[in-house]
């Protein structure tokens, strides 16, 4: 069985944790926080989370454990099978990442931590972010899904990053996504929707750790 070594609040455990529970996937969790322990790193060198073990080992980087459990062919795949198709939709997810969640991500410190940001790298994360979802809306479909009609693995994504973001700029850049990025309020009600949302949502009240 594979076991998902993470913690409730955080987003990216959450995106593989998601495809487990889509996929109906016998998993077991192992709750850990990042951290620099010679065992920890003996399993993720980083020391980030989220990572699996294995029969075989372990592996780290949430992109690289999705592709790993779709690769095992246990339940429904969330990349089209179309090779363009399935390139859009990693090409969303990488747009994601780069472009919305790590320049968010920033911010992260004031908005969660109690650690104020300053005025200057507000600024510089607002114009990143504003490039970010500029891009994104060129390349997102919302019909419904972000790649089109179907759920991909690119929603998982959006979820869990976007969703967090619209926090970060509410409270640190009193910027309304939803107001200004049309087709993300949709899709982020119509994603909170699904069984695996609600028991992963169910998991996080009953944490006590900040939601990253």
């Amino acid at each position: 069985m594979i076991k998902l070594y993470g913690f409730a609040m955080s987003n990216y455990y959450n995106m593989v944790k998601m495809a487990l529970l889509e996929k109906g996937m016998e998993f077991e969790e192992v709750t850990v926080l990042p951290n620099q322990e010679n065992e920890y790193l003996s399993r993720s060198p980083m020391g980030k989370v989220p990572c699996i073990e294995t029969e075989q080992g372990f592996l780290t980087e949430t992109e690289v454990i999705i592709d790993y459990l779709d690769s095992l062919g246990l339940g429904p795949s969330f990349y089209p099978v179309d090779p363009f198709e399935r390139a859009k939709v990693r090409e969303l997810i990488r747009y994601l990442e780069l472009y919305i969640e790590l320049p968010a991500r920033r911010l992260y410190g004031d908005v969660f931590f109690g650690r104020p940001a300053s005025d200057e790298l507000k600024e510089s994360v607002r114009k990143e972010l504003q490039k970010g979802f500029a891009a994104l809306a060129k390349l997102a479909k919302y019909d419904p899904y972000l790649a089109g009609s179907d759920m991909s693995y690119a929603d998982f994504y959006f979820l869990f990053s976007v969703g967090l973001v619209t926090r970060v700029t509410k409270k640190a850049l009193n910027w309304d996504v939803f107001a200004t990025e049309p087709g993300v309020k949709a899709l982020l009600g119509l994603l909170e929707q699904r069984d695996s949302v609600k028991t992963i949502r169910e998991h996080q009240a009953k944490a006590a750790l900040p939601k990253i």
